[in-house]
């Protein structure tokens, strides 16, 4: 496993910071998707709530996941609200109901079941947060890379972890 440490100033366009950028390009796959695309065009497939953004769908994430067959993606561009208290606002920004699955641990968990369940069995999934945890072992996935960007400052650093399907899956 390789840890890469790089400084960056913090941007909500995660996928315009450097480094990350260059470490998605690393693992570009033309079989690609992103469940929260913001305004990044780097997913062949790009979904966000958000209907300002040119993406291909606007539904919420888990619906986006839910509609690829099982071992369909090479890769997932996996950007996801860091936090709780960032899901909650997003949510009633756009007039959802913030209730326990969309605050509780079972909000992320039900989007990483979904991702292993798409990725074919050498897809790749690329996940960015405030951990490296990832999509996990539980779901069949094995870290390769981990990228530290350390924002300065009391800014929380972005962690993006590169994982594997395991071939024998």
């Amino acid at each position: 496993m390789e840890i890469n440490r790089v400084w960056n100033m913090p941007n909500k366009n995660t996928f315009s910071i450097k480094p990350i950028k260059e470490l998605i390009l690393k693992y570009y796959h033309e079989n690609s998707i992103d469940p929260f695309a913001n305004e990044n065009k780097i997913a062949r497939i790009t979904n966000d709530l958000d209907s300002q953004y040119n993406t291909d769908y606007n539904l919420d994430a888990i619906d986006f996941l839910k509609q690829f067959k099982d071992n369909s993606i090479n890769l997932v561009l996996y950007d996801p609200p860091y936090s709780p208290r960032q899901v909650s606002e997003c949510y009633k920004r756009f007039g959802y109901t913030v209730n326990m699955q969309t605050t509780q641990a079972s909000y992320w968990s039900s989007q990483k079941s979904e991702i292993a369940r798409i990725l074919k069995r050498t897809g790749t999934c690329i996940t960015f947060g405030w951990n490296s945890g990832g999509i996990g072992k539980k779901h069949g996935l094995e870290i390769v890379e981990i990228l530290l960007v350390p924002h300065g400052g009391w800014h929380n650093d972005t962690i993006v972890t590169v994982e594997d399907k395991a071939v024998g899956e």
